[in-house]
């Protein structure tokens, strides 16, 4: 038996896995890939091969305390992210919901891309979602379906992450190089989406709810974008209005949908549940980013690109 099961143990679930082991857990990480298990075993915890739009593969998967679903379907379809977020999630949860010890609780770890748009208006928890593109619908089932769990015996908890960032996610040139469109960021740094895990566990809240997790600060595009090109030493970048992005009629319908999605993001909840954030945030966040540019390194790869005489 593991202590924690984190289903697609990537970019959060290594992170999560890390902290959870190092307060005492023993944690599992499942992927299917070769590259994806050394990544696992790289970070001290143990790789176990498991692919969870195949249910014949997770009947090998230990016990656990914990189970965290956290696979992602990256930038692909709807298509993929229904065999991944609904398949995937029902066929984990079935999976443990038939054996004789079942999890205590299961983590089912989504975005606040269900919400869709409201006028860039605050939304929390109560704020009723509506996706407005096919894979931000599958989401939103796929969050309902987590937290049907409970009818199978086991509580679950969805997290509901804004704009993941952090190492190898900061994403610098997309608002260094520009041109900006307008709107409102919400982030979160991946140490604090793998930390509100980490506390809603361990301290045991949030059973059976849903959970928004994002900082302290969502923040204009423009003004953050004019923020970093300071802190960097770069000059403003270039900015364009929605209308102004709209006008490219190279832009499909799910891409004009997007643009066009506006909202604020609060973590009321989560701090009135006592998280307390590493990175409350942006400008704590980027600190790292910010100061390996200012002493020519690369925190993201995209330098190596904007700067090939530093490589």
């Amino acid at each position: 038996m593991s202590d924690v099961v984190i289903v697609g143990c990537g970019y959060i679930g290594i992170e999560l896995g890390t902290q959870l082991q190092a307060t005492g857990y023993d944690v599992t990480g499942v992927r299917r890939s070769d590259e994806g298990l050394d990544a696992i075993a790289a970070a001290g915890l143990t790789p176990h091969r498991g692919d969870a739009t195949d249910p014949a593969s997770l009947t090998s998967l230990p016990d656990a305390k914990w189970v965290i679903f956290a696979a992602s379907a990256g930038g692909r379809g709807a298509d993929t992210a229904r065999r991944i977020y609904l398949d995937g999630l029902q066929y984990t949860i079935n999976e443990y919901a038939t054996r004789s010890t079942t999890p205590d609780r299961i983590v089912y770890t989504s975005s606040t891309g269900v919400y869709g748009d409201h006028g860039g208006a605050f939304v929390d928890e109560t704020t009723p979602i509506e996706p407005t593109t096919d894979k931000t619908e599958v989401l939103a089932d796929a969050e309902r379906r987590a937290l049907a769990a409970s009818e199978s015996g086991i509580d679950a908890t969805v997290t509901r992450f804004a704009g993941l960032y952090g190492p190898h996610r900061y994403r610098l040139s997309r608002y260094l190089e520009g041109p900006v469109t307008e709107g409102y960021l919400n982030m979160v740094h991946r140490a604090d989406a793998a930390g509100s895990i980490a506390y809603l566990l361990s301290e045991n809240r949030a059973r059976n709810e849903t959970v928004l997790v994002c900082d302290d600060e969502p923040v204009d595009k423009w003004v953050f974008a004019d923020w970093l090109a300071t802190k960097c030493g770069y000059p403003e970048p270039a900015k364009r209005t929605v209308e102004e992005r709209l006008a490219d009629s190279s832009l499909s319908e799910t891409a004009k949908r997007r643009i066009k999605t506006s909202k604020r993001c609060s973590n009321e909840k989560l701090r009135t549940l006592g998280y307390g954030f590493s990175h409350p945030t942006y400008r704590s966040g980027y600190h790292a980013a910010i100061e390996a540019v200012q002493h020519g390194r690369d925190p993201d790869e995209v330098w190596i690109r904007l700067h090939p005489d530093w490589t």
